[in-house]
């Protein structure tokens, strides 16, 4: 071979080698771009090694923010879950992508089977049909579930680019108040409708009129009752006021329940006016932890009541049993009469505001229809519950029952 052959030989080998090199590389980054699962780059040297190494802050710099968008997902997903209100993700043809548990708990939806499906398919009330199909979600549609526990939703849909959430929230609770409240407020309207005609018409009749100082007196004391009444049912009203707006725990006093039932038993016996035998036994010595003007209250409208629908002659006994005469070592006050007594089917209303088993009877003997709600709001605030039974025809027994971490020690003696 000719020096000339072996020049061209070298110059090819010196040319060829980089080439290869460059071709090797090249396969390097082909074969790992062609993964379906990218790993860091691999190593190489020269300009393909920077290359590499740029691929490979790029890549990191890309997990890097798929953790942190996959980490603000997971707290999304959590935050959502986390909601008292469902919602549910859509997209643009209404079709369920996700949902988190109250949307499940609302709607019956599983978001793995569900998803896909249509969401009218699950809430097949014709108001939300129209509402969808109505297109403006600028307010909620209000929907009333059946079933075991009927229940009121209250539906919206938000929608975000390409998507819909469905937003629902359970407003039974919030319903059934304003319900309550109506109820309330057109009850204590109908309640002071009476006496205020009343009064209205005698005032208007003794100045209208030219009347005698006898007849004006009589019309005077056929107003004073009434205006007595509606003095009652403001008492009662600001009473319940009171308990339903005082601090959860009641104050810790001691009440001596000894003179407390005496002093009670006294007013019973002035409310009778001999009208009926009234009588207190007192068994075991505790006393109370609580506050005194609460039970006190709760005590005497039980009292009240049962002289108040006792027939004449009948007979009113107040019994106090504590500690070993129960197993859990409670309380119990109890009221039996030989009253009227109460169909079954209206004991578990009772202490319901302004529940009355017959309204004229109730407005006769002066009641205001709030005493038993006083009673059992007095009672729940001490831990203590009322109990209810009775015949019709032949009275009732009304029961304040009290845990033992109510009583208190020895019970304070009368004095004398």
């Amino acid at each position: 071979m000719s020096a000339f052959e072996i020049g061209l030989a070298l110059l090819a080998a010196a040319l060829g080698y980089p080439l290869f090199r460059q071709w090797r590389e090249f396969r390097k980054l082909k074969r790992w771009a062609a993964q379906p699962r990218l790993t860091d780059p691999p190593e190489a040297e020269g300009a393909w090694g920077e290359v590499f190494n740029l691929l490979h802050r790029h890549r990191r710099a890309n997990l890097a923010r798929r953790r942190e968008l996959a980490q603000l997902m997971v707290r999304t997903r959590r935050a959502a879950q986390a909601l008292p209100y469902g919602v549910a993700v859509l997209d643009a043809d209404f079709r369920l992508d996700w949902c988190n548990a109250a949307a499940r708990e609302h709607l019956g939806l599983e978001p793995e089977r569900d998803r896909g499906e249509p969401i009218l398919n699950f809430v097949r009330e014709p108001a939300f049909a129209d509402y969808v199909r109505a297109g403006s979600f600028s307010e909620p549609v209000r929907l009333r579930a059946g079933g075991t526990s009927p229940r009121t939703l209250e539906l919206q849909i938000v929608v975000f680019g390409d998507e819909r959430l469905l937003l629902s929230q359970d407003v039974t609770g919030p319903e059934r108040l304003e319900a309550m409240r109506r109820d309330f407020v057109a009850n204590v309207s109908h309640e002071l409708r009476t006496p205020l005609t009343v009064l209205a018409g005698f005032l208007e009749t003794i100045q209208d009129l030219k009347l005698d100082a006898q007849r004006v007196r009589d019309y005077v004391s056929l107003m004073a009752p009434q205006a007595e009444r509606m003095k009652r049912l403001i008492d009662d009203l600001l009473t319940l006021s009171a308990l339903e707006h005082a601090p959860a725990a009641p104050s810790a006093q001691r009440v001596a329940v000894r003179p407390l039932l005496e002093r009670i038993r006294s007013e019973a016996a002035a409310l009778s006016a001999g009208r009926h035998r009234v009588s207190l036994e007192i068994s075991g010595e505790h006393d109370l932890s609580g506050a005194e003007n609460e039970i006190a209250s709760a005590f005497l409208n039980l009292v009240t009541n049962a002289v108040r629908y006792t027939p004449e002659g009948g007979e009113i006994r107040m019994r106090w049993r504590s500690g070993a005469h129960f197993p859990d070592g409670g309380a119990e006050f109890a009221v039996e009469d030989t009253g009227i007594g109460i169909e079954p089917e209206h004991i578990p209303r009772l202490a319901e505001r302004f529940y009355r088993v017959d309204r004229s009877r109730s407005r006769e003997t002066g009641g205001t229809g709030l005493g038993l709600a006083i009673v059992k709001h007095a009672l729940a605030r001490h831990q203590a519950a009322l109990e209810i039974e009775s015949v019709p025809g032949k009275g009732s027994c009304f029961r304040a029952r009290f845990p033992a971490t109510r009583l208190l020690g020895t019970a304070q003696k009368v004095p004398g």
